[in-house]
């Protein structure tokens, strides 16, 4: 099966910058409510995952020594399951509660349904 989490250049270069600053990452994407649907990072193990819980996809990102890990609940991902997401980094003010906020960005998702070829 295809990657099912990429992110842009500009989410990885604020990825290398927030690992700089505070260590090793995670995210785990948002399911709503309070924060809508967003992609929140965390220091890696801030967030407790379990079996409630699908990882996505381990990133790569160069200039990371580890993998940051792109979680989400089991519930959403079966609503998700057909699609490709692509992490990305805008102005504005994101969730309280994730690493980039005080840097005046935000991260959040594109989408896409993924291919024929890619579920296969």
């Amino acid at each position: 099966m295809a990657s099912r989490v990429d992110v842009t250049p500009a989410a990885a270069a604020m990825m290398r910058r927030l690992r700089e600053q505070h260590g090793p990452l995670m995210f785990h994407q948002s399911g709503g409510c309070c924060d809508g649907s967003s992609p929140m990072c965390y220091l890696d193990g801030e967030f407790r995952t379990g079996g409630s819980d699908v990882l996505l996809e381990s990133l790569a990102i160069e200039g990371v020594p580890e993998p940051i890990t792109f979680w989400m609940s089991a519930a959403q991902f079966e609503l998700w399951k057909h699609t490709h997401l692509t992490v990305d980094v805008v102005p504005g003010r994101g969730a309280g509660f994730s690493l980039e906020a005080p840097e005046g960005v935000r991260f959040l998702i594109r989408s896409r349904l993924l291919t024929e070829q890619e579920l296969a």
